[in-house]
């Protein structure tokens, strides 16, 4: 048996919470990724994992053995990019994540002028608006907009978002523009489910923090479907300031209770705090986090 693959395997599963998932991530047949497992059971004589119809469970030797394996498998993968040099030049593997819209405006113009600079480094840009793990998911860098929660993650601040409410000049023509937040009751509006609650919209007055029920005429997943709606003149929606950038920049939107917005949210570049930083990874971070902030203005 392997232990080391076995190991893999076993954190896989544990890191996906099912072995098809497991298998799924690792490009093996569930068979085999389940016989990977069972043999490393029986090669410690103890039981790691309970199999239930939901999830997979640790046991208590499972958990002690998991984390373990975590540290020999970092330590090996360190060993490794070290013989292949990547403490010696900027070269090796990054993945990089960032939300959706602002990842495609400002992220991968920035990747694309790194690639060409750094000839021998590969990465892969992944885009979402769920916050990933960044130790599970094998994440080198995340890009994360809000105000991040104690960690050992190192942070550095690249910029500020705006929150806002927006609506098209002909929606705000036939309906009227709204004067203050109170005055959204009698609005369609169009909410995005990216923010923590789309049937409430907070805004500010007097520095202190207002909640404002809302009629949400109609609700979607992406903020683009919502700037897509406003721009039709459905309603007013409330999205993050870039991510409305280019219709205000057309004039198919403008926008509304400017002097009630909330605070900013921070845009901050984050990775995990380790030992020896990778020269790709410092290299990506010293070319990424002043392109970043240039963009942002």
């Amino acid at each position: 048996m392997d232990r080391l693959d076995a190991m893999k395997v076993l954190l896989a599963a544990v890191e996906t919470r099912s072995l098809s998932a497991a298998a799924r991530r690792l490009g093996m047949p569930l068979a085999t990724v389940s016989r990977k497992v069972a043999d490393l059971e029986a090669h410690l004589r103890t039981r790691l994992l309970i199999r239930s119809s939901r999830q997979l469970v640790l046991t208590d030797a499972g958990r002690a053995f998991v984390d373990a394996s975590r540290v020999i498998l970092e330590k090996l993968d360190e060993a490794e990019r070290a013989a292949a040099g990547e403490y010696s030049a900027p070269r090796g593997e990054l993945t990089v994540t960032a939300p959706v819209v602002f990842g495609r405006l400002h992220v991968l113009p920035v990747v694309v002028e790194f690639l060409k600079a750094y000839p021998e480094i590969n990465l892969r840009l992944s885009l979402s608006d769920r916050q990933v793990n960044l130790v599970e998911d094998h994440i080198d860098v995340a890009i994360r907009i809000g105000n991040l929660p104690d960690s050992n993650m190192i942070a550095t601040k690249v910029g500020s978002i705006r929150r806002a409410a927006y609506a098209s000049p002909a929606y705000l023509a036939r309906h009227g523009t709204p004067q203050k937040p109170e005055d959204l009751a009698g609005h369609d509006c169009i909410t995005f489910e990216g923010f923590a609650s789309p049937a409430v919209w907070t805004f500010m007055r007097s520095r202190k923090e207002i909640a404002v029920p809302v009629r949400s005429r109609l609700s979607v997943t992406t903020a683009e479907a919502a700037v897509d709606a406003a721009v039709a003149e459905l309603g007013v929606t409330r999205i993050l300031s870039y991510q409305a950038a280019r219709a205000i920049a057309a004039g198919d939107l403008q926008v509304v209770l400017e002097a009630f917005e909330p605070l900013q949210w921070p845009v901050s570049v984050i990775h995990i705090a380790q030992g020896p930083t990778p020269l790709k990874l410092r290299a990506f971070l010293d070319f990424a986090v002043p392109k970043l902030r240039e963009r942002m203005g």
